[in-house]
């Protein structure tokens, strides 16, 4: 009896002791796994606006302001509401970004205005919708909806 005891605790131990000491390639892939606003890399991206690709230092541009933004806030989008949020409010032509991550695409749309960033993401028939602060971000998608105008 107090063999099984001593195994037992012994066994418990060692499990408290793997879960509360991960190493840290296995707590980030873990965290990466819900992050709402996950960093974006220059390979294995594709950015349009318009239906016209941002190539080279544009691109590289555009996901490093992404990458550097502050998220806002969350919304939440009832089943049935999603293309209310896929259309924005002052007809503006979003920054459309196609990512892979890992063997899943997604893709991002990037409404910007005065004071924030709307983006709307969609991941396998998931779509989540937030708001951001990226001052660069939003100049840029400006200046460059001015240019194709």
């Amino acid at each position: 009896m107090t063999g099984t005891a001593i195994l037992l605790i012994i066994l418990a131990s060692a499990a408290k002791l793997l879960v509360s000491c991960l190493p840290t390639f296995v707590v980030e892939g873990l965290i990466s796994k819900f992050e709402m606003h996950a960093k974006l890399s220059d390979e294995n991206v594709i950015v349009t606006i318009d239906g016209k690709r941002l190539e080279d230092e544009d691109k590289i541009q555009v996901v490093n302001y992404f990458n550097e933004a502050t998220v806002l806030k969350k919304y939440y989008i009832f089943p049935g509401n999603e293309q209310l949020f896929l259309q924005p409010e002052n007809g503006g032509t979003p920054l459309v970004i196609d990512a892979k991550r890992g063997k899943k695409d997604v893709k991002l749309f990037v409404y910007s205005y005065k004071d924030h960033v709307d983006v709307v993401r969609q991941y396998k028939k998931k779509v989540i919708a937030y708001s951001m602060l990226s001052d660069s971000l939003q100049q840029r998608s400006m200046s460059v909806t001015g240019d194709l105008v």
